[in-house]
């Protein structure tokens, strides 16, 4: 098969011809029909996982169909639309179990742990636990965003967050997630402040739903004017950058109660952020992590793109091939490309 490999951390990959993926007895062959390219792609190719085993293949936002499934495979044939959430499970430890999977003890991570959907072909572990089904409707190139980016934003926003109508809710960022929490903060009733440093981002957050949008290269203190803004401060407030600085500000600028959630991977430099504590402990705020969505969860977030509330086709970006995805993942860093870049051409 065609795949995207590099060799070494921070240079260009290159398109080479690989061996396909070996079927597991209960795991699925799954033909990749679109795959997004994510900043945690980015975050992997700079070297910030000391987890991965080079030479690597990205790539973990992806929706396919399935071409072969092991033995011990009931869920699954040839011929199913799937997708399935980045972070996913073993199905045997503790957090498996209870239904977890999605902070399993030994994640099984398409484009971190194994080689991802840069490729033609994706292999799945545990496939009956880890796939989704996808809703005949959804076109390929917008299911590929739900993996990482829809997914994690959803249940951030609406697990995690516990967002509800008329709330004040803060994102900080305007890529991927960030774009995707602001549409669900909207749909769910709540008013919406964007926070981030590129207009053209800023524009695509408005029309998705913002009611506030604040530019970091002309607002100097981001807490104090969304306080100002929403008169007295965030109920919920979202680090989508993954950013020491986003980090410390989303928590100021929440009201008392207020939560702050972790979105945006922390790595890197920006691994250990100032927390301020005092405000934390004053302000009685609650801070929680939230990392991607279980397999099992899907179906609310399925339900509200289905009615049309959830337009995720609006997030796309561009789209391209292989080739592109190799630029566009070098450009990610800094680029001010509003929208999702999604490959559809393995060809």
């Amino acid at each position: 098969m065609k795949a995207v490999v590099y060799e070494t951390f921070s240079t260009r990959p290159e398109i080479r011809t690989v061996p396909d993926p070996q079927l597991t007895a209960a795991g699925a062959l799954v033909k990749v029909e679109a795959t997004g390219v994510c900043r945690s792609d980015w975050h992997t190719w700079v070297g910030h996982d000391s987890s991965i085993v080079l030479p690597h293949v990205p790539g973990h936002e992806f929706a396919g169909t399935v071409i072969a499934a092991g033995k011990d495979v009931t869920r699954w044939r040839a011929g199913d639309r799937v997708t399935m959430p980045f972070s996913s499970g073993c199905g045997h430890c503790q957090q498996c179990r209870t239904g977890n999977q999605h902070i399993c003890d030994v994640p099984f991570a398409p484009g971190f742990s194994h080689w991802g959907s840069f490729a033609q072909y994706v292999a799945i572990e545990q496939a009956d636990l880890n796939l989704v089904r996808l809703p005949d409707a959804l076109a390929f190139s917008a299911a590929a965003s739900l993996g990482c980016r829809f997914v994690t934003a959803f249940r951030a926003v609406v697990e995690r967050g516990g967002v509800r109508p008329g709330e004040w809710l803060v994102v900080y960022g305007c890529g991927g997630v960030g774009l995707s929490a602001i549409m669900i903060g909207h749909a769910l009733g709540a008013q919406v402040v964007a926070v981030d440093i590129a207009s053209e981002k800023l524009k695509l957050a408005k029309s998705l739903g913002a009611d506030v949008c604040i530019d970091v290269n002309v607002v100097q203190d981001i807490p104090a004017a969304i306080v100002d803004s929403t008169r007295g401060g965030a109920h919920v407030s979202i680090d989508a950058l993954g950013h020491k600085v986003a980090c410390f500000n989303s928590i100021m600028s929440l009201r008392k109660r207020g939560r702050h959630v972790q979105v945006g991977l922390m790595v890197g430099p920006q691994s250990l952020p100032q927390i301020p504590m005092e405000t934390v402990l004053e302000k009685e705020l609650n801070i929680y992590g939230s990392l991607g969505m279980q397999s099992h969860a899907y179906e609310p977030m399925f339900s509200m793109i289905g009615r049309g509330i959830l337009p995720i086709d609006r997030l796309i970006g561009a789209t391209t091939d292989l080739q592109g995805s190799i630029n566009a993942l070098i450009a990610m860093e800094n680029s001010d490309a509003p929208g999702v870049t999604v490959v559809t051409d393995f060809s």
